[in-house]
């Protein structure tokens, strides 16, 4: 059986200051089919826009028993999605130390959105490292900040 496979990036220009500009871009493939997905927001974080991205992409699909393969330069999502997120549900959404976990509502929408997949997998690559559909999702993020900061 075919698989869709998604590589997607988030970004920030200027993470952590108060006006800034965040992008995403989504690239999934199925077969010879490739679709393109991308936007941003302003006042956001870096990690915010690789949920955001994350998100999208599984929300464009149409099927739910095709096997999905994410390619994510994120240590973030992909640690998340892999490990961490089934401690902070056991915990009742809390991280180490009690706290509150940070972005707990696009993890909630992440969560929900990969179980509803028949099979879904999370995998790490290197960014910036040549890897066409990952260079692509990170031209694509930068395409929606652009945008954004051209008044789009």
């Amino acid at each position: 059986m075919k698989e869709i496979i998604i590589y997607c990036d988030g970004g920030c220009r200027g993470n952590q200051s108060e006006h800034n500009i965040g992008g995403w871009g989504a690239v999934l493939k199925y077969g010879d089919h490739v679709k393109e997905l991308r936007g941003g927001m302003r006042d956001t974080t870096n990690n915010v826009m690789e949920l955001t991205a994350a998100i999208r992409a599984l929300e464009a699909l149409k099927s739910r028993q095709i096997p999905v393969s994410f390619y994510i330069d994120s240590a973030y999502v992909v640690n998340g999605m892999n490990s961490w997120i089934h401690g902070w549900i056991k915990k009742g959404w809390k991280a180490a130390g009690g706290k509150p976990v940070k972005n707990k509502a696009l993890w909630m929408r992440l969560n929900e959105l990969a179980q509803a997949q028949d099979k879904i997998t999370f995998n790490k690559v290197k960014g910036h490292y040549g890897i066409a559909f990952n260079e692509r999702a990170d031209q694509l993020a930068n395409l929606a900040m652009d945008e954004i900061e051209k008044g789009g």
